[in-house]
């Protein structure tokens, strides 16, 4: 394996000024910056999906409150899960994806550099799109008020008749447009993975993170295509009189919601694998031990990519579908728990023994196991459909969702970020700050959505904007609300962290975890190169080999 890059920093040329900075990270079509673009513009709008969410739980307060309005509050919850998923999921999984995955295999960039770049600029041109529709006067071109047809667009309310002016027509777009965005990433990452691994990185000796990637780019290009072809269908049933979803014309409202959980259940698991990717690169670094298990881990994440494409209708039980398909849908529903089973059973294998160091990245990581083994209990519970169909459309769905990404999703980007953060900007985040980072989310997580498990047992609607006193609802949602402003305290400890860290924090070297993936074999930041020589790697642990010629991995597979 080749050695340790230390390169010379590059020097900056006299006069160098802001402009020509902002113009080198606009232009470019390096790798790791525009990762650091995707996951500075997820976290933006983590932000702006927060103080969405945070305005509709201050409305939930107390019973009968006139706060907001039913209009805003639908407008609210449109903005908030359609950012969420589209514009704060989306783009941090795709930039972890950028910045690492030619990293990992040795490559010197992706392979197809100005399509990893376009694909950028179609999501953020997407984003600017679906708010401009939230931000622009009335009446300037078209945009009056934000789209209130929730993050399902659900037919026929999204029809001209129920949603007039153009903000559903700025949803519609916004999401297409940077749908292509996700499109051409996954190509992307697919092309990198099959032509540009190193020497030696074998498909049995790649990283589960590369792995996990290529998964979640098969389920990309399957998922968003349905999505796509529903959009257009919508948009002529708006501006060209067609009627696909037009009830009243022959049309059929049920079929968009063919069309978009046959996106929807897979995206939930384009979401949800990048954090199993973290997870399984996080947990073997601090228990000192090799994944438990990697063919497994590697049989169980394809086989989660199959099943999940056939699952998309058990969110459509309500609805009146045969019973045969309700059973069909329900057992590959809970099939699907099997190979998740395997996952956690692997991660908890690779504690069990271990010498464990409870770092930041490990607390968040450890959480996510916790809490998605409780998603998972919930999500076999609706997946059975005399359950379904008493808690359908109730507050336990929105608890068992935000279970699977809050607890999955973001527990594990925040655990990834305190890992790869001094990869990639060379300096050490605070362990002390993020401790305080992790209590205080942990504890609004649970303060927010175990609560809501209990509102839909005492069967609490979703996305009802009030709700009379005599319901015993109200102490839940104040104690639901509580755990907002404990999460909100938590997500400030977490920027104040990163602004202390780039300011003044403690150097942190190539390779500050003692890891062993090739990531780490580089400066910190990686040079512009990422590699003065092309690696060649012998085992699953590069980096272990280097540092222990006497006992190298290649020994044991």
């Amino acid at each position: 394996m080749a050695a340790i890059d230390t390169p010379t920093p590059p020097v900056t040329a006299p006069g160098h000024s802001w402009t020509d900075t902002l113009h080198d990270w606009v232009t470019t079509c390096d790798h790791k910056k525009l990762g650091v673009m995707y996951v500075c513009s997820g976290l933006f709008f983590f932000c702006v999906a927060g103080l969405e969410a945070a305005a509709m739980r201050y409305q939930l307060l107390f019973a009968g409150n006139d706060a907001i309005g039913p209009e805003t509050f639908n407008r609210l919850f449109t903005m908030h899960g359609t950012t969420m998923v589209f514009l704060v999921g989306m783009p941090i999984i795709t930039g972890f994806g950028n910045y690492f995955l030619p990293l990992m295999i040795g490559a010197r960039d992706m392979a197809y550099p100005r399509l990893n770049a376009w694909g950028f600029w179609m999501f953020f041109f997407g984003a600017f799109l679906f708010y401009f529709s939230f931000l622009g006067a009335d009446g300037l071109y078209g945009a009056g008020t934000a789209p209130d047809v929730g993050w399902f667009a659900y037919a026929p309310l999204t029809g001209k008749a129920f949603s007039r002016g153009n903000s559903t027509d700025y949803w519609i777009l916004g999401i297409l447009i940077s749908g292509f965005g996700s499109l051409s990433g996954a190509i992307n990452m697919l092309g990198t993975v099959i032509s540009l691994r190193c020497r030696g990185m074998t498909l049995g000796r790649m990283p589960l993170f590369v792995w996990m990637m290529s998964v979640v780019s098969f389920l990309i290009l399957i998922a968003l295509t349905p999505l796509a072809a529903a959009q257009v269908m919508l948009l002529f049933d708006r501006f060209l009189g067609a009627h696909f979803f037009d009830t009243q014309a022959g049309g059929d409202a049920v079929l968009w919601q063919h069309f978009f959980w046959f996106f929807g259940h897979p995206e939930v698991y384009i979401l949800i694998i990048p954090g199993f990717a973290y997870a399984s690169e996080i947990i073997p670094v601090f228990s000192r031990k090799v994944i438990f298990g990697y063919p497994v881990m590697v049989a169980a994440t394809i086989s989660i990519g199959v099943l999940s494409v056939g699952v998309w209708a058990h969110h459509m039980f309500a609805v009146g579908m045969q019973r045969e398909l309700n059973i069909y849908f329900a057992a590959i529903t809970m099939l699907v728990g099997v190979p998740t089973g395997i996952k956690i059973f692997n991660w908890i294998g690779t504690m069990y023994g271990g010498k464990i160091r409870f770092q930041t990245p490990m607390l968040f990581c450890t959480a996510f196991v916790f809490q998605f083994v409780l998603a998972g209990l919930t999500g076999i519970m609706l997946a059975a459909t005399p359950f379904d169909w008493q808690l359908t459309d109730t507050y336990f769905v929105v608890a068992h969702f935000h279970y699977v990404l809050i607890g999955g999703l973001i527990f594990t980007i925040f655990g990834a970020c305190y890992y790869w953060f001094p990869k990639v900007s060379g300096k050490m985040l605070d362990e002390t700050l993020g401790k305080w980072h992790f209590w205080l989310f942990v504890i609004g997580f649970q303060l927010t959505f175990t609560t809501m498990h209990v509102q839909g047992l005492l069967g609490m609607p979703r996305r009802i904007y009030t709700y009379p006193s005599d319901r015993s609802w109200e102490i839940w949602n104040q104690i639901t609300s509580a755990g907002v402003l404990f999460q909100a305290a938590g997500v400030l400890v977490f920027f104040y962290a990163i602004a202390r860290a780039l300011h003044s924090g403690r150097p942190a070297g190539p390779d500050p975890w003692d890891a062993w993936t090739l990531e780490w074999s580089t400066s910190s930041p990686p040079p512009d190169y990422n590699f003065a020589e092309a690696p060649e790697v012998h085992s699953r642990r590069p980096l272990w080999d280097a540092k222990h010629p006497e006992d190298p991995d290649w020994k044991y597979e």
